[in-house]
């Protein structure tokens, strides 16, 4: 069985996920590949909208991300400190800073691109390049090289 297959994974969501997807009106592809959702009462914060009923808002304490907030923003301090917490869990999170850090601590991370191309690859959608287009419209910013990835990965040329 594929790690990201487990039965019970705990799926996590940083703000910027859920920011990008709302913009490309896209949001739901987070449910039709990972059912539900969980942020962390800072990121709810952060996305300062309404949240459908299949994202669970969970609070977490300052003393148990403080010191991740020291190194990197505070809602991807809390989503990595709600990670460190629970069994089989896995992390979309876009930040470089963020991602290196939450690998050097042993969490399994996917980021947004990432999502949408496992939603392609599960038939959830039927063009992942044609919504990582859609986002390229927006601010945020995909490199040549990650691009390349994405084709790749999607074995499309």
């Amino acid at each position: 069985m594929e790690k990201d297959k487990l039965p019970n994974q705990i799926t996590i969501a940083d703000t910027s996920c859920l920011i990008i997807l709302t913009k490309i009106d896209e949001l739901d592809i987070l449910k039709s590949v990972f059912s539900k959702i969980y942020i962390t009462d800072k990121i709810a914060e952060e996305f300062k909208e309404e949240l459908p009923n299949w994202i669970e808002v969970v609070n977490v304490k300052f003393e148990d991300y403080k010191t991740i907030a020291e190194i990197i923003d505070e809602g991807e301090a809390t989503a990595i400190a709600m990670s460190l917490k629970m069994d089989n869990s896995l992390l979309i999170l876009d930040d470089i800073r963020a991602r290196k850090y939450a690998l050097s601590l042993g969490i399994n991370i996917i980021g947004t691109l990432g999502v949408i191309v496992k939603a392609q690859k599960e038939g959830k959608i039927n063009s992942a390049l044609s919504l990582i287009e859609k986002i390229q419209e927006t601010n945020f910013r995909v490199s040549d090289k990650i691009f390349e990835q994405i084709k790749k990965a999607l074995h499309q040329k």
